[in-house]
């Protein structure tokens, strides 16, 4: 049992998914988004992504932040998730918009909360090695109240359909700098990246929530003080209709390129051994993981149990493998 700490976990759910929607069409031709999917008939990736959460953070400090129009699909995947831990977009709009309010929200419960954030649509084969490089984060995290610190993993060979973090030079507590992005490279460059030791950006990261609230504010304006205010709002009359209102004329922010690579004076990474991490971000990196998955559990193996996801993505891949 974990005890409990103002260290707290977000599984970020909220996106549609849209890159891999070939794949994720329901008998009825609805995308479903693919963290509420499964890779080869287990739990959703969703779920996956909360078991890793709770191995670092107490449950009762776990919150998935989801969007409204998902509805029907996270009250089926995620209904063991007590509801004060459910942070509900009205809409999906970008990644900084439902890290703001993911802030927002858990400072109202814990003003010293650190916060680490994962997203809900990724496939890990070995565990452990990720869940040492968390608890390096969540260490981080403990003893620092400022600053954005990511993890980086060691790539399995070059991609160029991922982003990269170059690191920088080595700091006393362990980590190091960020010397520079590079997202989606060329080839070549991709190569160059993967034999000078640059590490894949997973988009797992955490900060002090009062810090990131003010590195927020200084890179989204009034947005941070307008949500605020709708938050307040809406603890106070019990509904959420001012955060509704606020949405509705909300533009879509990108986190990562909008805040994360404009302050890169407050960016540390951390290192995550070669693990079979996937983002499984479109149907050739699908197949690549679902390859890798079935060498290191041949047909002959028992499969896991089927669990909650709603669509199998290595049956939806084998069915356009015949079409195709």
């Amino acid at each position: 049992m974990i005890r409990r700490s103002n260290l707290w976990a977000v599984v970020l759910a909220a996106g549609d998914g849209t890159r891999l929607a070939s794949l994720t069409q329901d008998p009825d031709g609805y995308a479903v988004p693919k963290q509420f999917c499964s890779l080869d008939g287990g739990r959703a990736l969703v779920q996956e992504a909360l078991q890793r959460a709770r191995q670092i953070a107490p449950s009762d400090q776990v919150s998935v932040i989801v969007a409204r129009q998902h509805s029907h699909y996270w009250r089926h995947v995620l209904c063991d998730v007590a509801a004060r831990n459910m942070i509900v977009q009205p809409h999906n709009r970008g990644t900084a918009h439902g890290i703001l309010l993911s802030v927002l929200s858990i400072l109202e419960r814990d003003p010293l909360a650190r916060i680490m954030f994962l997203p809900a649509d990724h496939y890990v084969l070995d565990e452990p090695s990720l869940e040492l490089a968390l608890r390096e984060l969540s260490l981080h995290l403990r003893r620092n109240s400022e600053g954005l610190v990511l993890v980086g993993i060691e790539p399995d060979e070059p991609d160029p359909e991922l982003g990269y973090i170059v690191p920088g030079h080595r700091l006393s507590d362990g980590s190091r700098r960020v010397a520079q992005f590079v997202e989606k490279p060329p080839a070549a460059l991709a190569a160059r990246l993967y034999e000078t030791g640059a590490l894949w950006n997973s988009f797992i990261l955490g900060s002090a929530a009062n810090w990131l609230l003010g590195l927020l504010r200084a890179h989204l304006g009034a947005a941070v003080e307008n949500m605020a205010t709708a938050v307040a709002r809406d603890v106070q009359s019990g509904d959420s209709s001012a955060l509704t209102r606020l949405y509705e004329n909300l533009r879509p922010v990108d986190f990562s390129r909008s805040v994360v690579q404009r302050a890169p004076h407050a960016l540390r990474v951390v290192t995550a051994p070669a693990c079979g991490w996937n983002d499984l971000g479109t149907p050739r990196r699908v197949a690549d993981t679902l390859r890798r998955l079935a060498h290191h559990h041949p047909p002959t193996q028992s499969r896991p149990a089927a669990g909650s996801g709603l669509i199998n993505l290595a049956t939806q891949q084998a069915r356009m493998a015949i079409a195709g």
